[in-house]
């Protein structure tokens, strides 16, 4: 019997996944091709299978709306934001494992045990080559001065990656001065904000803006792509960093279901995507950082060069999510 759905069924939204003894069924933020490496070396170190179901939106209130029914075991997301909003939800169980206590550190995981980080990413300033002088990139607060006016990208401010951005300015700075910075920022735009982060490196590319905000991994992703390439080799990664911390970073994450029919299998899922083998594998075909200290960065992310990651817990800076949503709004960011 084939045990693995066929994901476009999935994507389409089929009501149910199978509920089988020894498998575990996953909801997932993430395309099924990004994590499919993982997949396949999972069940080939244990024989477990695993189905997955592209979940794009609306994961939180499909789990909602199928209580006790459930047949997901696991929610993977791309964001701190989402994994909260499916927390809050209140659809998701603490976990209790020394193995993950042991391989995620306490700021890319929750307190509570309710979520747990498995990659990182770092939200920083795409430069262009040309136009953009080593050293003027300075801190995340120096965006919104006045040099940087008429020379900015960013896609919309309510996207998860901004929100989040924005939470950490508030975690930072307070919520008055937070307010002056993304003020600052929307007067320094050079256009309205539309498409995502590798549109803002199209858009440096071809000289409507000097600088660009997004996410370390679009570099890569960019390089991969036959079109792209030109955008991403017009452009430097910078590391800017908050006047008291670090480099600002997201996670992508997982979290247990309240409903979980096949709980252990789905722990040694958890267990499997914080092991060394599953972080190499993160590294090298997603560009993105192993959260499990000591397993090295792909030679690609290695060679954008050493930052220092900020050390803000991420369970404060998505304990600020509603008021940086408040602030965007406010300033009609993207208007």
């Amino acid at each position: 019997m084939n045990l693995r759905l066929p994901l476009l069924a999935l994507a389409l939204g089929s009501t149910a996944l199978p509920v089988l003894a020894q498998e575990v069924n996953v909801y997932s933020h993430r395309q099924p091709e990004l994590i499919q490496p993982l997949i396949d070396a999972f069940t080939a170190e244990t024989g477990i299978p695993v189905n997955v179901a592209f979940v794009d939106k609306g994961m939180a209130e499909r789990l909602v709306a199928e209580g006790d029914r459930s047949p997901a075991d696991l929610v993977l997301t791309v964001d701190i934001a989402r994994l909260m909003q499916v927390v809050d939800a209140g659809v998701t169980q603490p976990v209790q494992s020394d193995v993950l206590e042991a391989n995620i550190p306490a700021e890319f995981r929750d307190p509570a045990d309710q979520w747990f980080g498995l990659t990182a990413r770092a939200r920083i300033v795409y430069a262009s080559k040309e136009r953009v002088a080593d050293g003027e990139v300075t801190t995340y607060e120096d965006l919104a001065s006045e040099k940087w006016k008429g020379r900015i990208c960013t896609r919309s401010g309510t996207n998860d990656y901004n929100v989040a951005l924005l939470g950490a300015v508030i975690a930072h700075d307070g919520i008055e001065a937070a307010k002056t910075w993304v003020e600052g920022l929307k007067g320094n735009l050079a256009k309205k904000p539309d498409g995502g982060d590798r549109d803002q490196v199209k858009s440096i590319w071809a000289g409507e803006c000097d600088i660009s905000i997004g996410n370390t991994y679009y570099m890569g992703q960019m390089l991969a792509d036959d079109e792209q390439k030109a955008w991403a080799e017009s452009v430097r990664i910078v590391f800017p960093t908050f006047e008291d911390g670090g480099t600002h970073m997201n996670i992508s994450g997982v979290a247990m279901t309240k409903a979980a029919p096949n709980r252990e299998s789905a722990l040694k899922l958890m267990e499997f995507l914080s092991s060394d083998a599953a972080q190499a594998i993160y590294a090298e075909t997603n560009n993105e950082f192993p959260v499990k200290p000591g397993v090295a960065r792909s030679a690609l992310v290695q060679s954008w060069g050493e930052f220092t990651p900020d050390t803000l817990p991420l369970a404060d800076v998505a304990a600020q999510r509603p008021a940086a949503l408040k602030l965007m709004e406010e300033v009609n960011y993207d208007g």
